[in-house]
Order: structure tokens, then sequence, then C-alpha cells
């Protein structure tokens, strides 16, 4: 049997199909081939349609199926991976009623800050496990403020992932480790935060039916089967946020284990089964998608909003023409520490792990008479990893101190630089793997209709392709160049 993963970014659709008994990956494909527009109307906003989501999923999926003929006929299952935190809004025919308030969209910061204060924090750490914050409960809650024609139109509210799902099968629905991720989920309770709901004003009955990661979840409509020339009924049996996800592709599924990535935003993710939080919520726990009543399973999230979208600017502001691997290689010319140039890489809204501050991106120390281009490129990969390393820190005070950290050959980590700066400022082994969300959203489709009998199954095709150890000749320098990179840092956010 085939299984199929559709991964939803916020830069573009992945779309891939992998034979279930050997996990390999036998068509992919991606669109658009230039970032997806994100529309900032406002400083700190960032919106996007969900109707382009699904045009440029559909073309993703034309692409990926035409090469397979008639094997797409014994596609038997269909994961969904998308980008976590954001909200989308329909009415009762299925209308979508604004656009989609994205995962980096910090206009509810207050709102969510006021919530943090007024229902206590010591109920939102031990029941909510995190602050309301920018989540997507409280980008509900302004909506509810500020369009409040919208949201009394407001029939149902879904995540990226649900909105996918509802086109694909006409059902709307999300999951448990959604509702965690919108911050309703008491933890304590084990079910929605009726608190929360009641302090915002937000009707239960706008929250879909939940269920399991892994189950079928709907099926395939008549009328997308025959667009797409694939057998009408196929299940959806697994949906998952991206970093979620991501660990699953990994199989990081037991406590103690750890992933990364490095897309438009960068994160670490580890799993754990106990309920830890961060006093000050600059990281955020997620029930993790294996998560059971009699299995607790957590996903710590560190969430740094600008990577990816970084290195994308610095390729057509500077880096015209050029590739990434071009980048790359003119950043491996220069020496490490980027001769004495820095960078805070905050440019992409307000950074969860900096308390919710939005204090930009800006360069430091720059000399026109020594700094060319592979500097600048350098220099942002630096600043990244020193992002990384200041964020494992704040996780090392929940328990989540790893060895080993697996990454996915892509994004930053197809980068040696990256790879090994990382490796040496934390003193851990970066694994990586041949995988990718799209991939991982198929194999988690396989976990979810039965196919593997069991998880160690699913993943009997994941295979090590790469690691980057601790350079103990280096790591006094980047040591001493990381404390240089956090005294600018900490000027900059105390000032």
């Amino acid at each position: 049997m085939l299984l199929l993963g559709i991964d939803l970014g916020s830069s573009s659709v992945k779309v891939s199909v992998i034979e279930g008994d050997t996990g390999k990956a036998i068509s992919s494909a991606s669109y658009p081939p230039t970032e997806m527009e994100i529309k900032a109307l406002r400083p700190g906003w960032a919106e996007q349609d969900p109707g382009t989501w699904w045009d440029n999923l559909t073309v993703a999926l034309r692409t990926c199926l035409k090469p397979l003929g008639e094997k797409k006929k014994t596609i038997g299952a269909i994961g969904i991976s998308y980008q976590m935190h954001g909200l989308v809004i329909v009415d009762r025919d299925g209308k979508v009623l604004r656009p989609s308030i994205i995962w980096c969209d910090s206009r509810a910061v207050e709102t969510g800050n006021k919530a943090f204060e007024k229902m206590g924090k010591d109920f939102c750490l031990h029941h909510l496990l995190n602050s309301p914050g920018n989540f997507t409960a409280s980008k509900l809650a302004w909506v509810r403020e500020n369009e409040p024609s919208i949201f009394k139109k407001i029939h149902k509210i879904m995540l990226p992932g649900d909105y996918i799902a509802m086109r694909l099968t006409g059902d709307i629905r999300t999951s448990l480790t959604g509702l965690s991720e919108g911050i309703f989920w008491d933890f304590k309770r084990g079910g929605v935060s009726q608190e929360l709901l009641d302090y915002y004003g937000i009707p239960a009955e706008f929250l879909p039916e939940a269920v399991a990661s892994f189950s079928v979840q709907g099926n395939l409509s008549g009328s997308i089967a025959e667009e797409m020339g694939l057998q009408a009924g196929i299940p959806v049996s697994y949906r998952a946020g991206d970093q979620p996800n991501n660990a699953l592709s990994l199989n990081v599924l037991s406590p103690g284990e750890v992933a990364t990535t490095a897309g438009t935003s960068g994160v670490i993710y580890g799993v754990t089964g106990e309920m830890r939080f961060d006093p000050q919520s600059r990281i955020n726990t997620f029930l993790h998608v294996n998560h059971t009543e009699y299995s607790p399973r957590l996903g710590v999230l560190l969430c740094i909003n600008g990577t990816g979208i970084l290195y994308s600017w610095l390729n057509k502001i500077a880096g015209a023409g050029m590739t990434y691997g071009q980048m790359n290689d003119m950043s491996s010319a220069v020496s490490p520490g980027s001769d004495g140039l820095f960078l805070l890489p905050f440019g992409n809204g307000a950074e969860r792990m900096l308390r919710n501050a939005d204090i930009s991106s800006s360069f430091h120390g720059i000399n026109f008479n020594i700094h060319g281009q592979g500097h600048l490129f350098r220099a942002a990969q630096e600043a990244i990893a020193y992002s990384f390393r200041y964020g494992l820190e704040i996780m090392k005070e929940t328990g989540i101190n790893p060895g080993v950290i697996r990454a996915g050959e892509s994004n930053l980590f197809q980068s040696k630089v990256f790879r090994d700066t990382l490796s040496t400022l934390t003193s851990v082994v970066i694994s990586l793997y041949n995988t990718d969300g799209s991939a991982g959203a198929a194999r988690g489709a396989g976990i979810g209709c039965g196919y593997y009998k069991n998880e160690k199954e699913a993943f009997g095709g994941l295979e090590a392709i790469g690691v980057s150890e601790p350079d103990n000749s280096l790591s006094a320098v980047y040591e001493a160049k990381y404390q240089e990179w956090v005294d600018i840092l900490e000027d900059k956010l105390y000032k």
C-alpha cells in the first residue's frame, strides 16, 4: 500500500507518497516554487488566505501523483501536517470568513498577557501549562473584540490542518493535540478548559469535535477523489502540527528524545512524560501525537521565529541569483565568529523565548573594510545557532537536556556550517535522517489507519545519513562569541 503525506507550511505545501512496506518516498512535489506571501497589513500582523493553501496543495498533489500513473490507485491513507497556532474561521456553509491569522502574527500578545494576569498565573501554568500568550485562543479573542460582526457569523474555528482536512473530506474536526496547541486544553482535567472559554467569551460549540492524532478522521470525498484521480473514501488517518509531526518523522516519541528543525522558524522539541512548564512561559508544552491518558506524552517546544525566513530574506537582499548551496559555500569560507559580525535574528514578530518581546533584527559590528556577503551568510547561521543555544538553556530548566538531537536533512540543516556550529555550541550530537514533514505525515497515516502494527514497524525505513559532533578545538572560540552575542541581545532586550 502507498501512503500520502501533506505538509502545509507557511512557505509552501509539500506532498509525498511513500511505500508503506519500505518507508521510501517514491514521489514528492511542493508548490509554489517561491515562498507563499505572508500579508502584514500592520506591523506585527501576519495573515494568509486558506484558499491559497488549498490551491497550492492541489497543484503540488497533481504534480506528485502524475509520475505514479495507475499506482496512485493503491494509496490507502492520507496524513496531514500543518503550520501550528493559526486561526481559520468558517460559517455554516464552510466559507472562510477572514484570512487566517497565522502562527507568527503577534497582534494578540497583549490579549494573552492580560488573560495570564486576570485568570491567574498559577491557574494558567498548572492547568494550561502555558500562558494563553499569542496562541489560537487569544487570536480568536482578538477577533471577538475587534471584529464583532465576523465573530457573530462563526460556525466553527479550525487550525490550518483542520481546514485542509475539511476540504478533503467535508468533515470539520480537530485533534486533541490541536486543542492543546491552541491553548484550549486543561492538562489537569484532561479536557477543554471551560475557564478559558468563559474568560474569553468563546462558545464551546465553536470548537470542532476532537479526535486522536492517529485515527480515521474522515474519508476523501467523491468529488475531490475524482478531481485528483484517486479512490473515493481513502481515510484521512493522521493530523498534527508541524513540530509534533517533525518529531514523529524522526521517531521521537519517547521521554528524553529530542528533535529539531529550522524551516521558516526554528524549533527544538523534546518529549517528556511529566507535566512540566516554564514559569515565564518562554517555552511551551503541548500534547504529543502519541499521548494517552494512561501513557502521557507531552512535547516541550522552543520556537524561534526568524530562522529560515531570515536566510530567505538574505538570499533576496544580498544573494540575488544564488542558490542556498552557494550561500552555504560562501559562509564556509569565513572563519568561525564571522570576524566580529553579529546578528540578532528576531525580525519575524514577537518571540516567545524572549517573553513575547518584538525586538526586531539587527546587525552589529559591521566593518565596511572587512565584511562581505559570506560574512553576512555565516553571521546569520551563527546567530540562529546562538538562539538555539539560548533557548536550550531554558529548556534544561524543565528537564530537557539532550545528548543527541535528531533532524531531517532539510532547510538550514543542509548547511554544514550551521550543523557544526550548533553541535559545538551546545555540546550535543546532531544526527541527520532521510525524512521530512510530508514523509512523516505519510507514516503517521499508516499508523492511524492500522496499516502498521505498531510505531516501531512504521519507522523500519528510517535511516541516519549523517552526524555532526562538537568540535572541541572550536569550543572556546564559539563560547566567547556566544557570550558577546548574549550581551548584545540582553542589552537590547532590557534597555
